[in-house]
């Protein structure tokens, strides 16, 4: 391979994501011949990315909200006319291609269209600490028990600023422990603790994007800590977990049909 630039992590995902350059393919092939080790890597995500998009193929059953139709988008910004016509068509590409992806699944592997804001990087950031910090308390890890759940929704409603609810997550194993009231770049933030059998935590921070715009999921792991995160109905969400991506899936999954699902007044936030 004199003279080729060296194998690097783009390569092997966009060879995982079967979107590498034709004349790279084989001497990628070639490079992971010589390296067991990356090629189990390789060949395990490879795996899991068609295992998530089995999972997922319910989503390209589903009609594309009314809020992501081209029609709806066009009135919209009709009723904006100091936008430019650029900054129109890449919102409409956007908000249309985000909506296509994320019912096929694609978005959920490789995060959203469009670059992650800082805005939302910080809050999935917080998000992370704030689960690296109380996840492994034992006397107090929430300030109002689970138990109470009724009137810890409340209060943290009141305090962020929008209608909040602690998602179901029985079905999945895991039952609320509580919750409790954090500070995030000056605005408040609601943070639910849920455990399991085997005494393993997740938590689901939300907090108020009103000046972020809505995003398909984005997957991120930091040292042993995996993320969903995703901005709805101007709030953001990260459901955190120390979980690879597939066991962290369906658990973000659910909670986003949760909040989907029909006559539900928390439909898009929570």
């Amino acid at each position: 391979m004199t003279g080729e630039r060296p194998i690097g992590e783009d390569d092997l995902q966009a060879f995982v994501d079967g979107r590498l350059d034709p004349a790279r393919i084989e001497i990628v092939k070639a490079w992971l011949a010589s390296q067991p080790s990356q090629a189990e890597r390789v060949q395990r995500e490879a795996e899991q990315r068609e295992a998530l998009r089995a999972r997922l193929a319910f989503k390209a059953q589903e009609p594309i909200p009314a809020r992501l139709r081209v029609a709806h988008l066009v009135a919209a910004q009709r009723r904006r006319p100091h936008r430019a016509f650029t900054g129109m068509a890449a919102a409409l590409a956007w908000l249309v291609l985000g909506g296509v992806l994320g019912a096929t699944g694609a978005t959920w592997w490789r995060g959203p269209v469009t670059p992650q804001s800082s805005g939302q990087a910080a809050v999935a950031d917080n998000a992370i600490a704030a689960y690296r910090l109380y996840v492994g308390e034992r006397l107090h890890p929430v300030e109002v028990p689970g138990d109470q759940e009724a009137h810890l929704v409340q209060w943290l409603s009141r305090r962020v600023g929008k209608p909040l609810k602690a998602p179901d997550l029985n079905a999945q194993g895991y039952r609320l422990i509580g919750g409790r009231l954090l500070p995030s770049g000056g605005e408040a933030a609601a943070l639910f603790m849920y455990e399991n059998e085997g005494g393993n935590r997740l938590t689901l921070y939300a907090r108020s994007s009103a000046q972020e715009r809505e995003t398909a999921f984005r997957f991120e792991r930091q040292d042993g800590v995996s993320a969903f995160s995703w901005i709805d109905g101007g709030l953001s969400y990260v459901v955190s977990a120390k979980a690879d991506r597939a066991q962290l899936l369906p658990i973000a999954e659910a909670i986003y049909r949760q909040f989907e699902s029909a006559g539900d007044p928390a439909k898009g936030r929570l």
